[in-house]
């Protein structure tokens, strides 16, 4: 597939999940970097500070965000396409279902506080409206968001042809005006800041679901 295709979200979710269970064990043992913890502990400050105890994590991987949440005193339910993934997640003590963003099969407006670390960039432009849509729906009014993905300025959305990963995953890297449009068709923009080096452009977005 090359750069014209227009890619669909059901199109990719299948070959994401079996990228994902084949990766399981290696992600498992990775290092999470220290910049990625103080992200997951600035949020967690703030889902206490403001007295909220039910956090959904989409994405969840291997579990490893999901854990600390948890041990930080948090009620914690987790999603993942991957089954490998759940199985892990699972392994640690968590409540993890195994689901796409589009049927999260969760109960409407019943989550606090919503986490979604470098998923979302799995999601075609065409169809992250009615993905943010649906986690809008799960949250309670006032809810907080924390969305973290790569981007940069330079959009692109493809299959990586040399990716680790059988098969390719799909990426769909957006600018940061790109990101700040999508999302607040949905939530309000408590925070936004990009983490950058050498090697990443990091758009960290914490959110909230507007009070109607």
């Amino acid at each position: 597939m090359d750069n014209k295709t227009a890619y669909r979200y059901n199109d990719v979710i299948t070959r994401l999940s079996r990228s994902y269970d084949g990766g399981a064990s290696e992600r498992d043992q990775r290092e999470k970097a220290e910049w990625k913890q103080h992200e997951r502990s600035d949020y967690l400050d703030l889902v206490l500070r403001e007295g909220k105890t039910r956090l959904l994590e989409i994405g969840a991987g291997t579990g490893q965000d999901a854990l600390f949440f948890q041990e930080g005193g948090l009620e914690v339910t987790v999603t993942d396409l991957s089954s490998e993934m759940i199985a892990r997640c699972r392994s640690k003590g968590l409540d993890a279902r195994q689901a796409d963003f589009l049927s999260l099969e969760v109960t409407p407006g019943s989550v606090e506080a919503l986490y979604a670390m470098n998923c979302l960039l799995h999601v075609p432009n065409t169809d992250l409206p009615d993905v943010l849509s649906a986690l809008s729906d799960v949250l309670v009014p006032g809810g907080l968001f924390f969305l973290g993905v790569y981007g940069g300025e330079d959009p692109s959305e493809n299959e990586f042809p040399h990716d680790k990963h059988d098969p390719p995953r799909f990426f769909s890297f957006r600018s940061d005006e790109q990101m700040r449009s999508y999302v607040s068709a949905h939530f309000e923009i408590v925070n936004f800041h990009v983490v950058e080096n050498e090697s990443i452009h990091f758009q960290s977005f914490t959110l909230r679901k507007p009070v109607v």
